[in-house]
């Protein structure tokens, strides 16, 4: 017996197929409506083989933005309303933003229209929305969710982000006594790392990364020649940026925790932050993905970025009191999951 049809919004990309691993593995059928602009659809063949259950996931080749495409695709292919919409779809990169803002929040900002609206039409009145650290903009450190939210956000992603954030509350408070009362969980990401076990899926970020992580790993296997690292002059321990980072598996279990909270508490909304709570630096992180992979890595230290802060990280107590969740896995298996995904895989999904 199935516990229902989850609908994952960029159900293709990096954190939203590891959530669908989870969903499937805790019961759920799952129905991915992705465009595959930053994706590949390789991953869904993949997901298949990890999940071991084919006929639970269906794939939607269709872009969340085109409000009719997505209801005619998506929508109307189920006669039985979603449980609930799980929402990755969106452009992510912080540098991207800031060089094509328009992009980010026409892309951003029409998706979660487009979702909320045929979410309303079609009866399903639970949604776990992917949110990001960067709403913190210059909040002091560690991050709580009662931290200050939305002043100084450095990039459009970021105000996004935070704007959506806005949306749905406001969303929430217009519904919450109506006959069809709604439950939202925001999730505020910290930095995602790793990979599957299985090495089968990953991060393949298309063109050169802007990530840390996925940078660092296509080094390691010589697809790039070496490592830039943006700024080494941060008031930080090694005078590198420092992070907070989430093993993607740990990432995907705390949105499996906020759905089973969606469903004990309807209505309810609530914001969590899901990190680590501990900062790791690029010169740590690099030396551990050294001993990951077993060579040394090749790096240059090069201008800081447009946009980033010096430390970021979490205070994560509230998920672990109201969700029961925290993280599990360390550095090193971060290191470890990455090396066995890129080196399986030297060219992504393309391999």
């Amino acid at each position: 017996m199935t516990r229902g049809r989850v609908l994952v919004t960029g159900g293709a990309g990096y954190i939203g197929s590891h959530c669908v691993v989870e969903l499937v593995n805790a019961g759920f059928t799952v129905a991915i409506a992705d465009n595959l602009c930053n994706s590949s659809a390789v991953c869904i063949d993949r997901l298949r083989i990890i999940t071991g259950k084919p006929d639970a996931i269906s794939f939607h080749l269709v872009d969340v933005c085109d409000s009719e495409a997505f209801e005619r695709e998506v929508f109307q292919k189920y006669s039985e309303p979603f449980v609930a919409a799980m929402h990755f779809a969106s452009l992510k990169a912080v540098g991207e933003s800031i060089a094509i803002p328009l992009k980010y929040y026409s892309n951003n900002l029409k998706s979660i229209f487009s979702l909320l609206e045929l979410m309303e039409k079609y009866k399903c009145f639970k949604i776990v929305f992917s949110s990001s650290a960067t709403v913190y903009g210059t909040a002091s450190v560690p991050y709580t969710e009662e931290s200050p939210a939305g002043i100084g956000i450095t990039n459009p992603y970021g105000q996004t982000k935070f704007m959506i954030e806005q949306i749905l509350k406001d969303f929430f408070a217009s519904m919450v006594k109506s006959s069809n009362p709604w439950s939202i969980s925001i999730l505020r990401y910290f930095n995602p790392v790793g990979a599957h076990s299985s090495g089968l899926i990953g991060e393949d970020p298309m063109g050169i990364p802007n990530n840390l992580m996925p940078y660092i790993a296509q080094v390691s296997v010589g697809r790039l020649p070496f490592l830039k690292i943006y700024g080494k002059d941060y008031e930080t321990c090694d005078g590198t940026g420092v992070r907070d980072y989430i093993h993607v598996v740990d990432l995907a279990t705390g949105h499996l925790a906020a759905l089973d909270h969606l469903v004990r508490c309807h209505p309810t909304l609530d914001v969590y932050n899901l990190g680590s709570g501990n900062g790791i630096s690029v010169l740590q992180l690099l030396k551990a993905m050294e001993e990951a992979c077993g060579h040394p890595l090749k790096y240059e230290f090069v201008d800081r970025r447009p946009g980033d802060l010096a430390v970021s990280y979490a205070k994560a107590e509230k998920a672990k009191i109201e969700l029961g969740w925290e993280t599990k896995k360390t550095v090193q298996d971060m290191c470890q999951d990455t090396w066995r995904w890129q080196s399986k895989n030297p060219k992504g999904f393309a391999s």
